[in-house]
């Protein structure tokens, strides 16, 4: 305990924030002294709030979240978990019925001086680039020297360099960093300032603030090359310890309350070491604590004149002494003087210990917040509690971790604190016992205990009756009546849209995702790729309650909000691609208002569009959103005439776009030719048949014509259409080989036939060509193996990167192609132009069709389709025997077939093709027939 000098002073308790050992030194403190009142360091305007702690529907972790009411952009979090001092405190003083406050600076202060600085710092980097750009231009464009701010930390816009955020000016530097970077919260020292004892704000005291811990950068002040003073870190160094974590929990986390020990001792102890310290230091090049400590004074002085000296002060220990030293009103008043305001609004959110973790970007001072609510809630034997925590979730992961590993891990680490000279074994400890006994040595499952306990999964809650934006209670309402649970773990959700539930719920995470709240991302289906399925990775995180907040200026309720950003941002875009997104959009959203509106706005610009590329780009998400209409039951007639209106453009102005195009031109070309190519194919299916009939698919393949044989277009423009020609069918496959011979002549340069072999083969179903095609592969063969010494580095690249994306499989097969010789067959294909078919090593000289056919009875049996099988398989399978067919025979005379019943369980298909589908359960036919399985002699061959 700490008192101010005289008589009856106020309790002053040091704590670190988010310390367990801090967090029950400050319990057992209230329970021996039971003040009149407690006060704590946080935004007083959430006093109207802390009643609410005392909800059994409020489980920590939470933040207070301020935010202004201009910009909920800008906002800064105030996060408290179980283990937090601050939040003992509160429950204690509501369980006991004594008045509870808040004394640190308001947040409408913090974050208008917040806004102020950014400002700043923006006027200052824009400065800073001028001067940069003049000085270039004076030294003929030589690199000046950075400017203090600017590289290493310093300066005004400190944090560009060393993570530390802006702050606020001279004389009054205390505002919070909320809103730099991400616009909803703190960014200042996030990862750095894991200290001892300090602000509770999550942004509005992080930045700068000592009590943190950790290494910040400069005030506001643009102290340029001083670094604010760590005050467990020169403690831990002056007691002889490397590690400030290390030292902190061998004296403050570990230690063990006696029954008879003074419950103020180690507030005093921690309180003279702090004296000592700002004696020697100062305010430790943190200016904007001399604002909050002035107001924190101010307010401890209304608190006495009400409640008399019997007050407990929960606050970072580096405030102490500054709360403890003796000043005048008129002086601390003189310093709160002239501060910014804005109009802000609180309200407590969920946090989560991902959140309070300084690795995740939101520090909060530990690394390991489930290790310290851990510590904070085992009564006893802590190390013992956590091994079985730890092989309770190995077991769920099927490790085998027996009841000897737990005890084998309580005695390694308790062994390597002796050894250590530790007082208890700490996470250090712990977890090397666990890597060494219960993992095998492998950091793989330790990932696992890292991520699930040490860290933890924790998602706190906040009851109903916490104040909330229209926007976020009509989204409370609908996850609710989804049953879409907010979680804090990532999870996988597939949606059928032809469940009502199902389809409410993929347009509520459509209608977010307009709303730029990302609560949920679309992710590939491992079921299905039919459009009635959808696949979404869902996982909320405590920032998203700011962008409800900043989506809430759109309406109030989901529907609302979205209808109406949709129409402003159908008035705003810049291109027409965007545009037909935000058709497609609208439609996943099922926005039946704002489509009209936008579909306007697509209307307009597509008809004073004249760059192809834009309307390239913009034809397949209109494709795509025509296709909805059948699934969503939305009717989306009216996009079919700009839909084929837009492909007729593109069809007419596409062939003298793709002439002249430099390399990074071309490939962007290819790109848009597939999705033309795609859409286009779409459309065939979802426009009315008078207005696209069979004709603009045969406009589009006579563009692909021109593409294929016009020697000014791009070998990889070329290489492509003659590629999309041959999967429609609009070309043989001679005609292919033709076309590919003429490319890989010798007359052709080798980047040119490189450019038009990766348009060609390139991309998905092109190691397949090959595969399957033995005189394509013997042209690729024989040109590659052509290809002079001097060019072959220069086409290199496009070949790497043209078979780098086939699968393993499909190289190795490849290359067993290349190694036996189709090289030969194809060569002489490719020099003699001609149509006919030659032998080649391992490949027929064409599609056996009789070989063929006699696969297909066993592939009716298996996938249950024999009714449909000729009349003369029906007879024998209902005779249940079979016999060698002639005609087949007559057909194919190496291609013999033979017919066994097939009978009992396990009974096997047989040898060759079929043999290849696997084995499968044989017996009677569901009518009580014995089936008859024909199977093809030879087929292997």
């Amino acid at each position: 305990m700490t008192r101010t000098p005289g008589p009856g002073g106020p309790l002053l308790l040091g704590v670190r924030h988010h310390g367990p050992g801090s967090a029950r030194a400050v319990r057992a403190a209230l329970e021996a002294v039971r003040p009149r009142a407690v006060l704590i360091e946080g935004p007083p305007e959430g006093d109207a709030l802390l009643p609410l702690a005392a909800d059994e529907r409020m489980r920590p972790p939470v933040a207070l979240l301020a935010h202004a009411v201009d910009d909920p952009g800008q906002a800064a979090f105030w996060p408290m978990a179980a283990f937090s001092p601050e939040w003992v405190a509160i429950r204690w003083a509501l369980a006991h019925g004594v008045p509870v406050r808040f004394i640190d600076l308001p947040a409408a202060n913090s974050l208008a001086i917040a806004r102020a600085a950014e400002q700043r710092a923006a006027e200052e980097e824009e400065y800073e680039d001028d001067r940069d750009t003049d000085r270039e231009a004076a030294h003929d464009g030589s690199r000046a020297t950075p400017e203090s701010g600017h590289g290493d930390g310093s300066g005004p816009t400190a944090g560009q360099g060393n993570g530390s955020g802006p702050t606020a000016g001279p004389g009054n530097g205390n505002a919070p960093t909320a809103g730099q970077g991400n616009g909803n919260g703190p960014t200042a020292e996030d990862g750095n300032r894991d200290g001892n004892a300090g602000g509770a704000a999550e942004g509005a005291n992080e930045g700068g603030d000592p009590d943190r811990g950790g290494v910040g950068g400069p005030g506001a002040d643009g102290s340029a090359g001083r670094v604010p003073v760590d005050p467990v870190r020169v403690l831990a160094e002056t007691a002889g310890y490397d590690d400030p974590e290390r030292w902190w929990e061998d004296v403050v986390e570990h230690r063990t309350q006696d029954g008879d020990a003074d419950p103020m001792a180690p507030f005093a102890a921690l309180a003279e070491a702090m004296t000592a310290l700002r004696e020697v230091h100062g305010d430790g090049d943190h200016p904007r604590d001399t604002v909050r400590e002035a107001y924190m004074r101010v307010e401890l002085r209304k608190a006495r004149k009400e409640f008399g000296d019997d007050i407990a002060v929960v606050c970072g220990a580096w405030h102490v002494p500054a709360l403890a030293t003796r000043t005048t009103l008129a002086a601390d008043r003189s310093v709160l003087k002239g501060l910014p305001k804005v109009r802000t609004e609180l309200t407590w959110v969920p946090w989560s210990h991902r959140r309070l973790a300084r690795n995740s970007g939101y520090g909060a001072g530990i690394d390991s917040p489930g290790w310290y609510g851990h510590l904070f809630a085992a009564a006893d034997r802590p190390i013992e509690r956590w091994m079985t925590k730890v092989a309770g979730l190995l077991r769920e992961e099927d490790r085998f971790v027996s009841s000897a590993h737990v005890i084998e891990a309580v005695r390694l680490a308790e062994s390597l604190a002796a050894m250590r000279g530790r007082p208890l074994a700490g996470l250090s400890e712990t977890t090397d016992a666990v890597r060494a006994v219960m993992c095998d040595g492998s950091d793989v499952p330790l990932a696992l205990v890292r991520d699930r306990l040490i860290v933890g999964e924790t998602l706190g809650e906040v009851p109903e009756t916490a104040p909330a934006v229209p926007l976020q209670r009509d989204l409370t309402r609908r996850q609710r009546a989804l049953r879409l649970k907010p979680e804090a773990t990532v999870r996988e959700l597939e949606l059928d849209l032809r469940k009502d539930t199902d389809a409410a719920r993929s347009r509520l995470l459509h209608r977010l995702r307009i709303l730029a709240v990302d609560w949920g991302e679309p992710a590939t289906g491992r079921a299905s790729t039919g459009t009635f399925r959808e696949s979404w990775r869902l996982c909320w995180e405590p920032e998203l309650y700011v962008q409800v907040a900043e989506a809430g200026t759109w309406g109030t309720t989901v529907l609302c909000a979205a209808t109406a950003k949709a129409e402003f941002q159908a008035a705003s875009a810049a291109s027409l691609a965007d545009i037909t997104a935000l058709a497609e959009q609208c439609l996943l959203a099922e926005l039946p208002d704002a489509l009209p509106v936008v579909m306007r706005a697509l209307a307009d610009r597509a008809a004073l569009d004249a760059d192809v590329g834009r309307l390239a780009d913009a034809l397949p998400a209109l494709a795509r959103t025509l296709r909805y209409g059948d699934v969503r039951s939305t009717d989306t007639g009216a996009l079919g005439e700009v839909a084929v209106g837009l492909a007729e453009r593109v069809c007419v102005g596409l062939p003298p776009a793709c002439t002249g195009l430099d390399a990074d031109g071309a490939a962007g070309m290819r790109r848009r030719m597939d999705g033309i190519h795609t859409a286009i194919g779409l459309l065939g299916g979802a426009v009315p048949a008078h207005l696209e009939g069979d004709g603009l698919r045969g406009r589009w393949a006579a563009v692909l014509h021109k593409l294929a044989t016009r020697d000014t277009v791009a070998g990889v423009v070329r290489g492509r259409a003659a590629r999309l020609l041959l999967d429609e069918g609009r070309i043989a496959e001679d005609d292919a080989a033709r076309l590919m011979g003429l490319v890989l002549s010798p007359g052709t340069p080798p980047a040119d036939a490189a450019a038009w072999i990766e348009g060609f083969i390139g991309g998905a179903g092109g190691g397949m060509l090959l595969v399957h095609d033995a005189r394509l592969l013997g042209l690729v063969d024989v040109w590659l193996t052509g290809v002079p010494a001097d060019t072959f580095a220069d086409v290199l690249p496009l070949l790497r990167r043209t078979f780098s994306v086939y699968e393993a499989g499909v190289r190795r097969t490849l290359g067993e192609l290349v190694r036996r010789g189709p090289a030969a067959g194809g060569a002489a294909a490719g020099a003699t132009g001609a149509g006919t078919r030659v032998m080649v090593p391992g490949f027929g000289p064409g599609l056996d069709a009789a070989r063929a056919d006699a696969v297909g009875p066993v592939l009716r049996l298996l996938l249950g389709t024999i009714a449909d099988a000729p009349a003369e398989a029906e007879a024998d399978a209902r005779t249940g025997t079979g016999t060698t067919t002639e005609e087949s025979a007559e057909a194919e005379p190496e291609a013999v077939t033979r017919s066994r019943p097939v009978t009992g369980t396990g009974a096997g298909i047989g040898t060759g093709v079929a043999a290849d589908l696997g084995p499968r359960q044989g017996g009677d036919a569901p009518d009580g027939r014995t089936r008859t399985v024909e199977e093809p002699l030879g087929a292997t061959g």
